[in-house]
């Protein structure tokens, strides 16, 4: 995150020394100038072989038949050309079709021919970026059928390019509470072996009609059902290297807020080492 309220709060944790590894969302470098404190810890970070690279907007799962990919990927080999990266990745799913943006990635149909378009896409992305390439999974998801599709899906995808799983925890969590699932046994439809980057983060709910669902929004403290769940995690992903706490950078305006954040960012390095 580039808000100030954001270094404010992590300051204290890089001084310290206890931030092992960064993870780079291309896209917020895009939307505002990137700031100089930003830019030394991307390269500090990168020369030392502990950055990696994520995209939101890509959407792998989409054809180019705007152009849009083409255009996303320019701007990610101009910025991979000075960041030394040990990998980089996007969501399962789409968030673009044609002039169309959903604003957030949304699962897609069991179809051979999705795997076909995403693999496609995600070698793109390996040339463009000269990096190892993975897929995140998605915090959505339309039954408890096609939340198992989609770890068959990634599976499949993955071992075409010989790619890397981003187990995002809370977005399993989400799945496995608004589909009635066992957030562990969801977990082990996907290819744990593949997993080298955790994400763990908060989010909030939502009622529509009486019905109260999860959300990924990255606005609020990580759940303890969360840290639980990257225990699990951790014992099942032997290969894993980097563990990532995502929020928002503009919710930690809050004092309290970043108190809190520091406070979750603390647990999970306990928890992580």
């Amino acid at each position: 995150m580039l808000e100030d309220c954001f270094r404010e709060a992590v300051l204290p944790s890089f001084e310290a020394g206890h931030v092992d590894m960064l993870e780079y969302s291309f896209e917020l470098g895009w939307a505002r100038p990137m700031p100089a404190w930003a830019q030394a810890l991307l390269q500090h970070y990168g020369h030392a072989g502990r950055l990696w690279g994520h995209g939101v907007t890509y959407s792998p799962g989409s054809t180019d038949d705007e152009g849009r990919q083409q255009a996303w990927l320019a701007r990610v080999r101009k910025d991979c050309a000075s960041l030394t990266l040990q990998g980089v990745s996007e969501h399962y799913g789409f968030m673009g079709a044609g002039g169309l943006d959903v604003g957030a990635p949304l699962p897609l149909p069991p179809d051979d021919a999705v795997v076909d378009v995403t693999v496609a896409a995600l070698r793109r992305l390996g040339d463009a970026t000269q990096a190892r390439v993975g897929l995140e999974n998605l915090a959505l998801a339309m039954s408890p059928t096609d939340a198992a599709t989609q770890a068959e899906h990634l599976t499949t995808i993955l071992d075409a390019v010989d790619g890397d799983l981003v187990l995002d925890l809370h977005n399993l969590w989400t799945q496995a509470v608004n589909l009635g699932l066992e957030p562990v046994a969801l977990m082990e439809t996907y290819p744990l072996a593949r997993v080298r980057v955790m994400h763990v983060s908060g989010g909030s709910w939502s009622e529509h009609g009486g019905v109260r669902w999860r959300r990924d929004t990255h606005d609020h403290r990580v759940p303890t059902e969360v840290f639980t769940l990257f225990e699990a995690a951790s014992k099942r992903c032997p290969g894993a290297q980097a563990v990532v706490l995502e929020q928002l950078g503009p919710t930690l305006a809050d004092p309290r807020a970043a108190a809190g954040f520091v406070e979750d960012f603390n647990t999970l390095r306990g928890m992580a080492r």
